[in-house]
């Protein structure tokens, strides 16, 4: 049997046993598929409750990747998500066949696109600005950076389907996946590329009548192709970067040497580090994830030595993402096709044999709903526990682990200057 066929059915089987296994497993799963693949999504900050308040209605962001002869899309999605306090919700109805979990009587459909924004080739990444979610910047596979004006385009795509950015910020030569607002600063925007390349930009300083805004600052310290970035949520001028040259880089804007990071880790993983994000509750912490399979832990007061490696992944970590709610918890996306949920408050926690089997104490949950590698991952910012993942398998999954997993033992979690 051919390697390719093996792996298939070892999947396949692995689909199954998730399938019969998560009505023990989570309060929630939603599946949906997609015509196209998405790599990215990020839920809208709004919420609201219907009339009969059997179910809220949220929004999410996603994009296409479709092939060479279909079009591509910004899409603005609404999900209706059960409310646990409706009467006539059934959380522990099970789909065998889709493996879902959460059901309620109602007939309209739970995914939505309410908005569709014509895109110049596929959507490598899309993130509304914190301030004024109504705008949006993308990634494009030529370089430029796209922003758009949720409230300046219809609803259905214009029939000649032309893509026209409210702005377009250019910089860059090649394309990329790292973008990042700042979520102190409003319209200062942070983009990464395989240029070798971060590009800053500042949205206010466009003037209308020229479509076009040139960096603020283009940062140059990287030797290879630059993955991601991320501000830090504390500090309005320091940011960070990682790229395929291993380096993990910390930046001031303060500084006005642009090729000279404040703080330098040469070897931050064993191989190329993909993925970088800031604590959103901590003025020191931050987490890298690489190809080595790890993902480090950083203290900023410290970078001489990581403060601990998180280990179960399989294959290269693809996304991180730290809960809005709980300071110790933080998810990670890994080619291995799981979506892992960390809670370092368990670190350094004893084990029993069989317990250090299924992995460290840290690893609070594994979510091995797709079939694909996952492009993305978001925490829902007006529901803890709840989480969106989108995979190379077309599919889009909301999902919240049992709450016997997050609020019992396992689901404590301790003040991060405790951990520090």
């Amino acid at each position: 049997m051919p390697s390719h066929q093996m792996e298939t059915d070892i999947e396949e089987q692995e689909t199954q046993i998730w399938k019969k296994n998560s009505p023990f497993l989570y309060d929630l799963v939603l599946t949906h598929a997609l015509d196209w693949p998405t790599l990215t999504t990020q839920w809208f900050p709004d919420s609201e409750l219907s009339s009969d308040k059997s179910y809220s209605n949220q929004r999410l962001l996603i994009g296409t990747h479709t092939s060479d002869s279909e079009p591509n899309y910004l899409h603005i999605v609404n999900v209706r998500l059960p409310n646990p306090d409706a009467e006539d919700l059934e959380l522990d109805k099970y789909d065998e066949q889709s493996g879902e979990i959460g059901s309620y009587s109602d007939t309209q459909p739970r995914f939505k696109v309410t908005q569709s924004i014509p895109h110049t080739g596929e959507v490598n990444r899309a993130r509304y600005m914190p301030q004024n979610p109504d705008l949006i910047a993308t990634k494009t596979v030529m370089g430029d950076v796209y922003v758009f004006d949720r409230t300046k385009h219809p609803s259905d795509p214009p029939k000649d389907n032309i893509c026209k950015p409210d702005i377009t910020l250019q910089g860059h030569t090649k394309e990329g996946f790292g973008l990042d607002w700042n979520t102190i600063k409003t319209g200062h925007l942070l983009s990464s590329s395989e240029d070798e390349t971060i590009c800053h930009w500042d949205i206010e300083a466009y003037t209308k009548g020229d479509p076009v805004l040139k960096p603020y600052r283009v940062y140059k310290g990287h030797s290879s192709v630059v993955s991601d970035v991320s501000w830090h949520y504390h500090k309005d001028s320091v940011f960070a970067s990682v790229g395929d040259d291993k380096q993990l880089l910390i930046w001031d804007t303060r500084n006005r040497e642009s090729d000279k990071a404040v703080q330098v880790v040469a070897d931050a993983h064993a191989g190329e580090v993909n993925t970088v994000a800031f604590s959103p509750q901590s003025d020191f912490l931050l987490v890298t994830g690489g190809s080595d399979q790890c993902v480090n832990l950083w203290d900023l007061r410290n970078l001489s030595t990581r403060l601990h490696a998180l280990t179960a992944h399989t294959d290269e970590l693809i996304s991180l993402a730290w809960s809005p709610f709980h300071p110790t918890i933080l998810a990670s996306g890994s080619s291995d096709r799981r979506t892992n949920i960390w809670d370092l408050s368990k670190i350094g926690e004893e084990q029993t044999p069989d317990d250090a089997e299924d992995g460290p104490p840290e690893l609070l949950f594994i979510h091995g709903g797709h079939t694909a590698r996952p492009t993305d991952i978001a925490w829902s910012p007006t529901k803890p526990w709840h989480l969106v993942t989108a995979a190379e398998d077309n599919v889009i999954q909301l999902w919240s682990p049992n709450s016997t997993i997050t609020k019992g033992p396992n689901g404590i979690v301790i003040p991060v200057d405790e951990l520090e």
